[in-house]
């Protein structure tokens, strides 16, 4: 019977993250880059420096910069290490192209996103700030569409519990610690009257107590956390792979003309696992997709908290999450991964990037193997801190919704948060596939909705955008910096 479940929960998830959700994503990311005149282009170097500086006297519980952090801390994970590779090792190289293109549009849908997470948030006199999908859903589309924002927040909760955010996270954090310390599976420890592997239950132990420890502060702990450990696990990841880079230099044009001619006859392209442009396209465009998560409608839920006055300033920084997401890191890895020709070797997953680094690291292969091992339990480690906060103000907006009393929210919400803990001391004993099969259906029903609410918006999101550059234009911004 469980396997006929099994088989079923697959079959589904197959089904819900096919073409139709990758074309409407990409879409409704099209659209509003052509409403909004290619922002992503225009105003690039605007976001950028954005993220930098600070607004005085602005409403918000953290910083933009805290913000991005937090929703970084979400984006950049195991996906940017082992999504890319899975993407070329099944795609080919030319999957790296569609990647950016996906991107590309993505950062249009993820401006939108911050936009309108600030101008329909709300903060009461606390200060205490909720918004994201579900309240430009309410407030922007109107009460009637209560059922498509109460959906977005049933299915975010679930998607930070059971499987993206707790689960399959420490069990990569686990898999990685025991592949380095214990490669042969020497030390096991006997626990409930079932031998585990020792490396694995001191990962999920000591996982479950930095995690609750951080979780249990709050936005402000967690988003302090982000912004020390994003940065710093960021620049160690990009430091390593630019080293590889550098001492490849001389292959660099080889693997971009490899990118670019994949990317429309991957047939042509000598090595590897080309496959049919279909395939290219598909591995390309879904792992862009789950990289910067643009348009799935998580970033939106931290972009809220932000201390801003300017909706569209707040956009400008979520949009510049998804260049540094996608095309800093994770073209960094696809290019590790061409110049040193780990995608010939038949690996796949995390073992292609491996071989990047044993290749291309002037480190002994132990040496390299810790690099990126640090890396893997870091990005892992900071996606379970931002999964909860957004599963945490899903679950926050619900009781708001249904109880209306700060009481019922708080109980709920510590039993989340003690759930959330608990998922994460349990997640490396249990079975990855199914969580990750229920964790992406999750997360492609969180689309939905968000999607509906971009397009149904798409006007407003113009409008804010129009006022806010003829502001720029008249350097009433600017003096205020």
């Amino acid at each position: 019977m469980w396997e006929n479940i099994d088989r079923a929960i697959a079959a589904f998830d197959r089904a819900v993250w096919g073409w139709p959700l990758i074309l409407l994503i990409l879409a409704v990311g099209l659209r509003l880059s052509l409403q909004l005149r290619f922002v992503q282009l225009r105003r690039l170097p605007h976001a950028l420096r954005c993220v930098w500086r600070v607004e005085d006297g602005a409403a918000g519980e953290v910083s933009g910069f805290g913000a991005l952090c937090t929703s970084l801390s979400a984006t950049i994970g195991t996906g940017n290490i082992v999504g890319v590779a899975t993407a070329i090792a099944e795609g080919g190289p030319g999957a790296l192209f569609w990647l950016w293109a996906a991107a590309f549009l993505g950062m249009a849908s993820k401006y939108a996103e911050g936009l309108l997470a600030v101008k329909y948030r709300t903060i009461d006199a606390a200060g205490h700030v909720l918004g994201g999908p579900f309240y430009y859903i309410e407030r922007g589309m109107g009460r009637r569409f209560w059922w498509l924002s109460g959906s977005f927040a049933l299915f975010g909760a679930g998607a930070g519990l059971l499987g993206i955010g707790t689960i399959t996270q420490v069990s990569g954090i686990a898999e990685a610690l025991r592949g380095f310390f214990d490669p042969q599976g020497a030390w096991r420890v006997e626990l409930l009257g079932t031998s585990h592997s020792a490396v694995a239950v001191w990962t999920a132990l000591l996982t479950a107590l930095a995690a609750g420890a951080v979780i249990a502060g709050g936005l402000q702990r967690i988003s302090g956390v982000s912004e020390l450990l994003v940065p710093l696990m960021a620049s160690g990841y990009l430091l390593a792979t630019s080293v590889i880079l550098l001492t490849h230099a001389s292959d660099i044009p080889a693997a971009i003309k490899e990118i670019l001619c994949g990317a429309f006859v991957p047939e042509a392209v000598a090595g590897g696992a080309a496959g049919t442009l279909l395939m290219t396209v598909q591995k390309g465009v879904a792992r862009g997709v789950f990289s910067n998560e643009a348009g799935l409608g998580s970033a939106p839920i931290a972009a809220a908290a932000a201390a801003t006055k300017e909706p569209a300033r707040q956009g400008m920084i979520a949009m510049a999450g998804t260049f540094i997401d996608t095309f800093i890191v994770c073209t960094m890895t696809g290019l590790s991964i061409l110049v040193t020709g780990a995608h010939r070797q038949g690996l796949a997953g995390v073992a292609v990037t491996a071989e990047a680094f044993r290749e291309g690291l002037p480190l002994s292969g132990r040496a390299s193997d810790g690099v990126l091992t640090a890396c893997l339990v870091f990005f892992a480690f900071t996606t379970i801190l931002g999964w909860n906060y957004y599963g945490e103000r899903c679950v926050e907006y619900l009781c708001r919704c249904h109880t209306g009393g700060s009481g019922a929210a708080k109980a709920a919400l510590a039993a989340y948060r003690a759930l959330y803990v608990a998922a994460v001391a349990v997640g490396p004993f249990l079975s990855v596939k199914l969580v990750w099969n229920i964790a992406d259906i999750f997360n492609a029903l969180m689309a939905l909705p968000n999607l509906i609410a971009l397009a149904a918006l798409s006007g407003a999101v113009c409008a804010e955008t129009r006022r806010y550059e003829s502001r720029l234009y008249q350097k009433q911004i600017m003096k205020s910096w």
